[in-house]
């Protein structure tokens, strides 16, 4: 399996650790962890040069050229692709994405 750089922004980061924050602030700890632990690891599947993911539907992410996955069924993932990388640039609700 050929795997490309995986670059996480800022944003990316900090809305996972709000999400987190949130599932902690419920009294659930370990399984804020969890989920930050499995996200990262969602991101790092990502590299894999066999999959080929779609172009994104929502009509901003659609004109920056940003390529989507979906993430739990809840979240959708917002990247580009390289050959040698790819840059994460959103996570979010798939709630709030309008048309």
């Amino acid at each position: 399996m050929v795997k490309r750089k995986v670059a996480v922004l800022q944003t990316v980061a900090m809305a996972v650790a709000e999400i987190a924050y949130f599932i902690e602030s419920k009294g659930l700890p370990a399984t804020a962890k969890k989920f930050v632990d499995e996200a990262f690891i969602f991101f790092e599947s990502l590299a894999d040069t066999k999959v080929e993911y779609r172009f994104c539907t929502y009509k901003r992410w659609k004109a920056l050229k940003y390529k989507c996955a979906v993430y739990k069924k809840k979240y959708v993932i917002a990247f580009i692709s390289h050959d040698t990388e790819i840059i994460i640039c959103d996570f979010v609700s798939s709630k709030l994405l309008k048309e």
